[in-house]
């Protein structure tokens, strides 16, 4: 009887009922803002209607409109319907009253702001909340309906004040809900920690840099980001009238941008689209991200963040050509050529490109990243993920892949299924995954500005130049924990030397 009077809770907008999955609370599909559809389209995200009576809690809501083939594929399962009216959010509790308040865990999916969905299997919260956090999910526009410009919808704003980043204004909404709901929940406001992987990850980040977003939460955790540039708004406006051509709009106006299908978006090729990276420009992001943490603009909060051993595993879905990458640099920039093939030492054009484009992509952001915290007084812990399920090790010869980190960061290999077809998850596995998870939980529950050392099974040091100290979970695909020191120190920073000269902010 008190669970199920726990069951309905009193949110700001109205009252809920969730359900119980064993002794854990969980509601789904919970409205954090109004649906984004029609005259709000392409505006910021708008305050929910409050509801008279009980809204029923216990089934996910729609996920953006996308490709739900390929978020199978790559995405980390089906998404479920999809909708313009998408912006739901999920909670897993353990307790609705506790002694006192709990850690909260607010993750962001990945899937390059195209794909996915906070109802995912991966990112079940069970297991987390099951140890002491209220876990947080949350679905977010995508694709053009998520990140779009186009100089009829800038009319719309102040000067020098228009909106682009409609999905990262979803992100800080679904924050500002948490702030004003989470208390009913269990869960501690004041000691938010935002995680997320690769897109999400990069969300992480642009958050961090976003003045709209100070305050909303107080640790971030960085799984995969990517140093892809972020898209300048000249040209995002650019891509913005070449879509409305494309479907016979020349000269659009507002209006007639938002009678088109939403469905219809998700068509477009890869040549009308925005990348894998917010717009730079905007009310929402005003400045580049990387260009941000360099100048120790970003909020003064703790972060980990890391990369995975095999991140070149994802750039075939980009089209990126690693081998050619090493043959043109053979070609055309001999000097670099030698110095990435001395410290590397690889003489396998294939693995050697899968190497550099690994690490220009991904191991580079996170050490610039630690640094910059450190330029501001502000913790780092910086990771890399070398663990590979037992039964897979054939299957993941050169290391885990881009994502392979989430179900153990979430504890939740019992919800996959075995990877490739290989025999299932072995205890081990299963052991190392909650060794992992309790790094994660222990900054979530611990991490402050002053902290020096994470907890763990390992203790696991603050990034300092001094001693450069990188937390390795796993070791050649095997179970380990080793911190190393000076971690691919020379190759990064030829890697950050490159970006520099290769990539403008």
């Amino acid at each position: 009887m008190k669970n199920e009077r726990r069951l309905r809770i009193v949110t700001a907008e109205g009252e809920v009922r969730g359900t119980m999955d064993d002794n854990l609370f969980v509601f789904r599909g919970i409205p954090y803002a109004a649906p984004p559809v029609g005259a709000l389209r392409w505006r910021p995200p708008q305050a929910v209607t409050p509801w008279q009576g009980m809204r029923d809690a216990t089934a996910w809501g729609k996920a953006s409109w996308q490709n739900s083939e390929y978020c199978v594929a790559a995405g980390g399962g089906e998404p479920g319907p999809l909708s313009e009216d998408c912006l739901y959010l999920n909670i897993w509790t353990p307790d609705m009253e506790p002694a006192s308040p709990l850690p909260v865990m607010v993750w962001l999916h990945g899937g390059g702001f195209t794909i996915g969905a906070g109802g995912l299997s991966p990112y079940n919260g069970k297991p987390l909340a099951a140890r002491g956090v209220v876990v947080v999910t949350l679905n977010y526009r995508l694709g053009h309906l998520g990140f779009f410009a186009h100089p009829a919808l800038d009319a719309e704003y102040p000067d020098g004040e228009p909106i682009n980043n409609f999905g990262l204004l979803d992100q800080i909404a679904a924050l500002q809900w948490v702030q004003r709901n989470i208390p009913a929940f269990g869960g501690d406001r004041h000691n938010v920690t935002l995680f997320g992987e690769s897109s999400g990850a990069r969300s992480v980040l642009s958050l961090c840099c976003s003045p709209l977003c100070r305050g909303l939460f107080h640790k971030g955790i960085v799984q995969s980001a990517y140093s892809v540039p972020d898209v300048p708004r000249s040209q995002a406006l650019k891509t913005g009238v070449a879509v409305a051509e494309h479907f016979g709009l020349s000269g659009a106006s507002a209006d007639a941008l938002r009678r088109l299908p939403a469905q219809d978006f998700r068509r477009l090729g890869s040549d009308l689209a925005n990348g894998p990276v917010p717009i730079v420009g905007d009310a929402v992001l005003p400045r580049p991200m990387l260009e941000t943490f360099r100048a120790g603009k970003q909020h003064r909060l703790p972060l980990m963040i890391g990369s995975n051993s095999d991140e070149a595993s994802v750039l075939d879905y980009f089209g990126v050509d690693a081998t050619q990458i090493i043959r043109d640099m053979r070609q055309k920039k001999r000097l670099s050529y030698q110095l990435v093939k001395g410290l590397y030492d690889i003489h396998d054009d294939a693995l050697l490109g899968r190497a550099l484009a690994r690490d220009m992509a991904f191991s580079a952001l996170a050490l610039q990243i630690v640094k910059a915290q450190h330029d501001i007084g502000m913790p780092g812990w910086r990771y890399w993920f070398d663990y590979v399920a037992q039964n897979a090790q054939e299957l993941y010869p050169y290391g885990a892949w881009h994502g392979n980190e989430i179900p153990y960061v979430f504890n939740t290999l019992s919800y996959m299924d075995p990877v490739m077809n290989a025999p299932p998850y072995t205890a081990a596995d299963h052991a190392f995954s909650r060794t992992v998870s309790e790094y994660w939980l222990n900054f979530a529950r611990d991490a402050t500005e002053f902290t020096h050392t994470l907890p763990g099974e390992l203790p696991w040091p603050a990034w300092h130049p001094g001693d450069d100290v990188t937390l390795s979970i796993g070791e050649k695909g095997k179970a380990a924990l080793v911190l190393k020191r000076n971690f691919m120190k020379a190759r990064l920073w030829l890697c950050c030397l490159l970006m520099r000269a290769m990539v403008k902010l």
